[in-house]
């Protein structure tokens, strides 16, 4: 079965357990009492994890989850801290060990990718544990919702680290959505207006688009290999043919992330977790943004860099804003580059050490400044010049799709000197625009628009 469908054994059996955690997500509901609800999470995922990548994976999972759990109870002040350096220490670690970058590049997988999403929801349990403790004053409104106030028990921790497999590849979502998902709190307490949401014509949609995906990554994946940028027939091409063929590349690999993330999303659909509210249409219908971590028209046709974010791996992005680009911003400042290229690199080791992975997250921090740059002097021109708008919304639209597909050959080749190959076979055209870009930014600065005074006292 699997030579044909063209993967290796243990992918193989990763997209099995990935497309199990649907009917384990769904039987979840018909678990009685919520202490059977957190023994249930915490049993399939533990079950899922050992068929999927082998005892050993278990074993890295609970020691991580016992450092975080141990850093509450122990050290509740500096608990968010000090499990963000133990357990980005403990996955850089693994990281170095088992090099999974390597294996996936010939078809293998790890325990690694699953670690990396545990990671986040690890630190994440800590710092909203630690924000528990301060005044409400001096937070923002995401840190007000997800503080913990009272400490988890460990099996409703362990519950939310391993539910139903969700770590296998997100998304990311935060512990007390399921505390309160698990007790019928909140949106899904049973006393709330409206009806209860159908869940089946949601999933069935994440379904058809998974298979739509694969099959889409299927077809491309012969035509647009890898190993192509090392042949020496692709240095005999043109420079607008290497171009193109970059972007295909970076086209073609997409759909494999948007497969996976589908079969994630379905999963935790028909679980009832993703269901986020109420849109305001009549009649309103129900929203699922917490299930979403992709928004595929939305990174194809984005206008702006800026939007990339917003639109792909929707819940890793959330993270990295709510728990480093925002923590990183003192009181009366505004962001700047410093927290963006910071946010960045995180996300960077993250991912793993290779130095793809590196040079493709400060590429980002490029393109996004770059990219900045084109929307502010975009927005200082006036309404009467709406046809240079225009141009100047496909000029960003333009920007982003070449460096974007440029910058993301690193992320796929993942070695410096197939990363720098590929990069000098385009001359560099996706590192020089955006420096560029940011420095005629720092000298043609247009004018502010003027905001009426309502929208000031805003």
């Amino acid at each position: 079965m699997a030579a044909a469908i063209g993967v290796s054994v243990p992918v193989l059996r990763f997209l099995l357990c990935l497309v199990a955690t649907i009917p384990v997500s769904f039987l979840w509901r018909l678990v009685p009492g919520r202490l059977g609800k957190h023994l249930y999470a915490a049993g399939t995922g533990a079950l899922l994890s050992h068929l999927s990548f082998g005892f050993s994976s278990n074993l890295h999972f609970l020691l991580l989850m016992l450092l975080g759990y141990a850093s509450m109870v122990l050290f509740r002040s500096r608990c968010g801290i000090i499990t963000f350096l133990l357990g980005f220490g403990y996955l850089i670690g693994c990281h170095v060990y088992y090099m999974s970058g390597d294996a996936w590049k010939e078809g293998g997988i790890d325990a690694t990718g699953a670690l990396m999403v545990l990671t986040l929801k690890v630190i994440s349990s800590a710092i909203n544990y630690n924000d528990g403790q301060l005044k409400e004053e001096g937070l923002r409104e995401t840190q007000k919702k997800n503080r913990l106030i009272k400490l988890p028990s460990l099996i409703e921790y362990i519950g939310y680290c391993l539910c139903c497999g969700s770590h296998f590849a997100g998304p990311v979502y935060e512990i007390k959505d399921y505390l309160d998902w698990t007790e019928g709190k909140g949106i899904w307490s049973r006393s709330e207006k409206g009806p209860s949401p159908s869940l089946y014509g949601a999933t069935i949609r994440a379904l058809l688009q998974a298979g739509f995906c694969m099959a889409l990554y299927l077809y491309l994946v012969p035509h647009f290999p890898l190993s192509q940028f090392t042949d020496p027939t692709y240095q005999e091409w043109g420079f607008l043919k290497r171009l193109g063929y970059q972007y295909m590349s970076g086209f073609t690999a997409r759909w494999k992330y948007y497969f996976i993330w589908s079969i994630s999303e379905a999963a935790i659909i028909i679980s009832g977790l993703g269901f986020s509210g109420w849109t305001e249409s009549s009649p309103p219908k129900p929203r699922w943004d917490r299930a979403k971590n992709v928004d595929i028209l939305g990174v194809e046709f984005a206008k702006s860099s800026v939007e990339l974010p917003l639109m792909w791996n929707i819940q890793v992005s959330t993270w990295l804003r709510h728990y480093v680009y925002e923590r990183l911003v003192q009181k009366g400042k505004k962001p700047g580059f410093f927290q963006l290229l910071a946010t960045q690199t995180v996300s960077a080791v993250w991912h793993g050490l290779y130095p793809g992975y590196i040079i493709f997250f400060v590429q980002s921090a490029l393109m996004i400044a770059g990219s900045r740059v084109i929307y502010r002097w975009q927005q200082a021109l006036p309404t009467s010049m709406g046809l240079v708008k225009k141009i100047m919304i496909f000029l960003n639209f333009a920007y982003t799709l070449l460096v974007l597909n440029y910058s993301c050959i690193g992320f796929m080749v993942l070695s410096l000197h197939e990363t720098i190959a590929s990069y000098a076979s385009v001359y560099f055209i996706g590192t020089i625009l955006p420096i560029i870009l940011i420095l005629l930014g720092n000298i043609i600065k247009p004018a502010k628009p003027v905001r009426s005074k309502a929208r000031k006292e805003e």
